[in-house]
């Protein structure tokens, strides 16, 4: 595969210089320049087909002539020891479940592919240092899946407020590859530092920087894996169009969806489901993005008032605006239907929604009574409930059981430093702890 800058149409890298490098120099983000065809590699597989299976046959394609196909393989396979669920629920919906791993969110699929990934993609002669933005728990899955891989330092960039579920014995002040650093500021900050830091070449140069946030393309692909996953486990039921609710902060998941399409994934369209932020309104609607102030919801992963994505979701529309238009459709759901819609859904199926995964599922509903149109729709279910214990304990007047190991992860714990939002103050930082 070859990728190229948002910003620009050469000069064209390979996988592997797309990981390491996180961000093209040229500035911009990078994006496929070109579209391979697997569908002779998943179409024929079936229900029965294994998470594993399908790793095994797509993750030597994808990174052809970059590792050979038995090490592509077992990179994949070494990457994950959890694995998706697609639960159906009727003929209109399925979920699927993406809280399998080790920290109880969808991240964990990315993240630990692209830990896996540049472990073997690194030099073996000297640090790479892999930088992060992380809020709520997602540091513990950058964390967990960097832990131990040699020669990686793993720093996690928090925004103010309270971190949880990091094993100190893990910091690099102890001997370990994490450095924790708390920013006084917003998410949005720990973003933009990052963004600022991968620019600055020399520094990126001498301590041989990328990122495990979703703006490092290596994070986005192996996402496609649990999409053709859920297509292959559904697609002898369907009677009807087949679409996917996402739902969308950074827009990650989404772009990652619409890469498996190009793949050439069978599906007629994804509803971007938004909260009250509605980071893409004026997109969507054909007007040019601009910042706003951020709500705060009890769907806080979608509390993204400029997605990182943006560019790459512009290439997208840029390519072929019609086509795009007919494939993706937003919606914005507030609290209280998210609400009401967690309530509906354990009514109904017994099931626990967290709050993003509620908000997708409204939008599901949102979109079907817009459209007046008959489909079967996967709801991307992205956290466990019991992430969101007492949200969704509040809503529905039930227990949320914890599963030990997001029990265990709920511990607090102190960062490396704590230091204002300023690019020469985190480079000074980061400095002195090598």
């Amino acid at each position: 595969m070859l990728f190229r800058s948002t910003l620009s149409d050469t000069p064209r890298v390979s996988y592997k210089e797309a990981i390491l490098n996180g961000l093209p120099p040229e500035g911009g983000l990078y994006v496929l320049d070109s579209v391979m065809d697997m569908r002779q590699f998943f179409l024929y597989m079936d229900s029965e087909t294994t998470f594993q299976e399908l790793l095994s046959a797509i993750s030597p394609v994808l990174l052809q002539g970059e590792l050979n196909p038995l090490t592509a393989s077992e990179v994949a396979i070494d990457a994950f020891d959890f694995e998706p669920e697609l639960q159906p629920l009727d003929e209109h919906y399925s979920i699927l479940n993406l809280y399998n791993g080790p920290t109880g969110v969808f991240k964990d699929f990315g993240i630990a592919y692209i830990a896996a990934l540049i472990e073997e993609f690194a030099p073996y002669d000297k640090k790479t240092m892999v930088l992060s933005a992380a809020r709520r728990d997602t540091g513990v899955s950058i964390a967990h899946a960097f832990d131990k891989r040699k020669n990686i330092i793993s720093v996690i960039l928090y925004p103010s407020g309270t971190i949880h579920g990091l094993d100190e014995a893990a910091f690099v002040e102890n001997g370990g590859g994490v450095l924790p650093i708390q920013i006084d500021g917003t998410f949005d900050d720990c973003q933009r530092l990052i963004t600022e830091t991968m620019k600055d070449r020399d520094f990126v140069g001498r301590y041989s920087v990328t990122t495990a946030n979703a703006i490092n393309v290596g994070r986005l692909l192996p996402q496609t894996f649990y999409y053709l996953y859920a297509f292959i486990k559904v697609k002898k039921r369907l009677s009807s169009d087949l679409r996917f609710s996402v739902p969308c902060g950074n827009f990650g998941n989404l772009i990652a969806g619409l890469y498996a399409w190009k793949f050439g994934m069978p599906v007629n369209g994804f509803v971007a489901a938004m909260n009250a932020n509605n980071a893409f309104a004026n997109f969507f609607s054909g007007r040019t993005i601009t910042p706003k102030q951020r709500l705060t919801t009890i769907s806080p992963a979608l509390d993204v008032c400029f997605p990182s994505n943006y560019e790459r979701l512009v290439s997208f529309y840029d390519e072929a605006p019609l086509v795009m238009r007919n494939m993706v459709f937003p919606q914005s759901i507030d609290d209280e239907t998210t609400r009401s819609t967690m309530k509906e859904v354990w009514m109904k199926y017994g099931i626990m929604l967290d709050p993003h995964t509620a908000v997708a599922f409204a939008a599901a509903k949102k979109s079907a009574e817009i459209k007046n149109e008959e489909y079967h729709t996967v709801v991307l279910a992205t956290g466990h409930p019991a992430k969101y214990a007492e949200v969704v304990s509040e809503t529905l007047g039930e227990t949320v059981a914890i599963p030990e190991k997001l029990a265990v992860i709920k511990k607090e714990c102190k960062p490396t430093a704590c230091i204002p939002p300023h690019l020469d103050t985190l480079e000074s930082t980061i400095a002195s702890c090598f």
